[in-house]
Formats: C-alpha cells, sequence, structure tokens
C-alpha cells in the first residue's frame, strides 16, 4: 500500500476527505456504492497505518487489511458499478459480477480459516495468507474489478478501470522487488478520477424532461 505508518496516514486521511465529498455530491442512490470506494480505500489506507506501528504479526489490523483488500473489494466494485450503469448496459457486467461474488466467496472463506500474518519488508508490507489457486484467484479478482470498470462504458469509470490496472501492474512489480509500496499513489488518483465522476452526473429533474407538444 504505503511505503510507511506517516505515508498511509496522510494518505488514508486525504483519500478519505475525497471519499467524503464524493458521497455528498451524489444525486442518485444507486451512484452512492462506487462514490464511497475512496472512503473505503482511504479507510484501508489508515488500517495499514496500524498495521506498520505494530510491526506486522497476525493481529486485528491484518486480518481487517486482508478483509477490505480481497473478498470486500472482489464483490464491492462490480456490484456498485453495476448499480451506476444505466439498466442497458448491465447485462454486460454479469460476467464480472459473477466473477466477484465467485471470488468473493473463496476469498472469505480463506481469510476466515487461514491465518493472515503481515511481514515488515524494507519499505513494503508482505501479506501472507496461502491461497489456493492463486492464479486462478487473481485473474478472477481482476476480472470483476478492473473488467467491471472497463466495462462500464462510462468514460470516466473506462479511465478509472485502465488506472487500477496499470496501478496493479506496476505496484505488484515493485512489491515483488520489495523496493516500495506505491499503491498509495494510485489509490489517491483512483479516488480524483472517481470524483470526476461523481461531479459529472446530473440528477434527473423535471425540468431536464421537455413535454411533448400536443398534436392537433
Amino acid at each position: 500500500m504505503c511505503w510507511s505508518a506517516t505515508a498511509d496516514l496522510v494518505a488514508g486521511a486525504g483519500i478519505t476527505c475525497v471519499g467524503v465529498a464524493c458521497v455528498t455530491r451524489v444525486h442518485r442512490v444507486g451512484d452512492l456504492p462506487l462514490a464511497a470506494l475512496p472512503v473505503l480505500l482511504g479507510v484501508h489506507q489508515l488500517v495499514e497505518a496500524r498495521v506498520w506501528q505494530v510491526g506486522g504479526g497476525t493481529g486485528w489490523a491484518t486480518v481487517a487489511w486482508a478483509v477490505i483488500a480481497l473478498p470486500l473489494l472482489a464483490v464491492w466494485v462490480p456490484l456498485a458499478v453495476l448499480g451506476a450503469v444505466p439498466r442497458d448496459a448491465a447485462a454486460r457486467l454479469t460476467i464480472p459480477v459473477v466473477s466477484g461474488l465467485a471470488t468473493a466467496a473463496v476469498l472469505a472463506y480463506a481469510v476466515a480459516t487461514r491465518p493472515v500474518r503481515a511481514e515488515i519488508r524494507g519499505h513494503t508490507v508482505g501479506y501472507v495468507i496461502g491461497l489456493p489457486y492463486a492464479g486462478v484467484l487473481i485473474a478472477g479478482y481482476l476480472l470483476a474489478t478492473v473488467g467491471a470498470l472497463l466495462l462500464s462504458g462510462d468514460r470516466w469509470l473506462m479511465a478509472l478501470g485502465a488506472l487500477a490496472g496499470v496501478g496493479a501492474l506496476v505496484c505488484w512489480a515493485l512489491w515483488r522487488l520489495e523496493f516500495v509500496s506505491t499503491w498509495c499513489a494510485f489509490a489517491a488518483a483512483c479516488s480524483v478520477v472517481v470524483f470526476g465522476w461523481v461531479a459529472g452526473r446530473r440528477p434527473r429533474t423535471r425540468s431536464s424532461v421537455r413535454p411533448t407538444p400536443d398534436r392537433v
């Protein structure tokens, strides 16, 4: 996520504030879960700050981090996108939604039944869970999250999907090298994109629907 407890605290607080701003600008109930995504990402950063402070281990913060990162986001993102898109676009989200539900179920079972441990590795935190069929789960996770955004048909959400995909690739490469965690920067950028999406949404008002003139 971030390279230190301080970085996680600063990033988490900032991203959460962006999320609150997004939520307060929502005009449609269906947009609320997606608008609240930065709040979830910000809380996630704050949780990891606690993981840094206690030196990793297997405490509540580690488990909370895993719950948010794995099963919760896997199902939150595709369902949030489904609630935000027009009805005629919902059909193409069937596969990401099903993938998210299935992936989240397996991940939730793994987190509930296996020990979750965090290890401080220089400027990164490694989380050890021992997931079964890790490659399949990663593919399902990306299909559910990045795939749902890319298939939304909304230019802001498609941009968010592209950014999340690139961010996942870059952060994974840097994490594998145990160089530095950079996801907090991408999470901040994603939150700004969500804010742009919310700001661009317009409520449907009576004045926006012009009455059809009566024909004689």
